[in-house]
């Protein structure tokens, strides 16, 4: 029986992962920084991987997996603690490669690095030999541990690899991811617990996909022969508008748009739901839409998105209605 350790255990990608894996008869640790709660059929661990001596009393257990799937939880204000992001996307990666190196060199290392390391690519799609130009922390610490992977891979023979993590989605999203946001609330509002949406830029796009799908491409990546770096990405794109659009389709919900800015705001004024565009929720928006070209783990593993954007949009409405009734 494998045993894999998986970071980040009680998040989005790491319940996914857990139970996956246990699907597949690994024994599954599961490390998480507050503690309370359970993952059923995983063993819990609580402790802080940006704790050095931590990490090295984790990976000196031996595992035959190890999945870093923790950092922050959102890329929306970075610059609020640059240091603090970086050392946890960036430094906490590096302490597992040390540990693994001096420790465990069987460990397999499964590095979750993020699209946002592309910044304002001048390249669409990106692929995983796309330029990098990150622009703010957290792409930046996303960055340094994609490269340190990639270096112990090379110097030290090591079996790690980075999944370049486009956009994912799921209704294990937490509420403060746009996604998650627009399905709750419209779920609130038509249950008359709510008054309206607020939501920023309407024609940021996003490769949006389903994070069950990509749970299952980071599992793959560490059965290869060969270690590599793969973009795990659903390949399609649609913006924020396009979101907001499906999730009041599926609930019959017409809408009333409202805005400060965005031009197309007001051409659909026909119902009484608002959505309101905010300046306050403005982030830049790429001058090329970030897409992911998953050619490359397609052709090595036969791997592709299963669920598309419209099922998507209806796992998360129909989870969140669900949850007021």
């Amino acid at each position: 029986m494998k045993h894999a350790l998986i970071t980040g255990v009680k998040g989005q990608d790491g319940s996914y992962l857990a139970e996956l894996l246990i699907a597949n008869g690994y024994a599954v640790s599961g490390v998480d920084r507050a503690g309370g709660g359970s993952i059923e059929g995983a063993e819990l661990i609580v402790g802080d991987i940006l704790s050095q001596e931590f990490v090295r009393e984790l990976v000196s257990q031996k595992f035959d997996e190890i999945y870093n799937l923790a950092s922050i939880a959102t890329v929306q204000s970075p610059w609020e603690d640059p240091v603090g992001t970086i050392a946890s996307t960036g430094l906490a990666p590096l302490y597992f490669l040390e540990a693994i190196r001096t420790l465990s060199p069987s460990t397999k290392f499964f590095q979750a690095s993020s699209a946002e390391m592309f910044g304002d690519s001048q390249i669409c799609p990106q692929n995983e030999d796309t330029p990098f130009r990150p622009k703010n922390p957290y792409g930046m610490g996303k960055l340094l541990a994609h490269l340190a992977v990639g270096q112990y891979r090379s110097e030290f023979n090591l079996y790690a690899v980075s999944g370049i993590l486009f956009n994912h989605e799921s209704p294990r999203r937490g509420k403060g991811f746009v996604t998650r946001k627009i399905t709750n609330t419209l779920a609130r509002i038509k249950a008359g617990a709510e008054k309206e949406l607020v939501v920023g830029n309407l024609s940021t796009v996003r490769d949006f996909g389903f994070a069950g799908d990509y749970v299952e491409a980071m599992r793959m990546m560490l059965q290869a022969d060969v270690p590599d770096d793969y973009v795990i990405a659903s390949g399609a794109v649609h913006t924020v508008r396009d979101f907001v659009d499906a999730v009041a389709q599926e609930l019959q919900m017409p809408l009333t748009w409202e805005g400060e800015s965005e031009e197309e705001v007001g051409k659909n004024a026909k119902g009484n739901v608002v959505v309101r565009v905010s300046k306050d929720f403005f982030r830049s928006v790429e001058k090329v839409n970030r897409c992911g070209d998953v050619s490359k783990i397609k052709k090595d593993f036969g791997w592709k998105p299963k669920t598309r954007f419209e099922d998507l949009v209806r796992m998360m409405v129909e989870a969140d209605v669900k949850s007021l009734m």
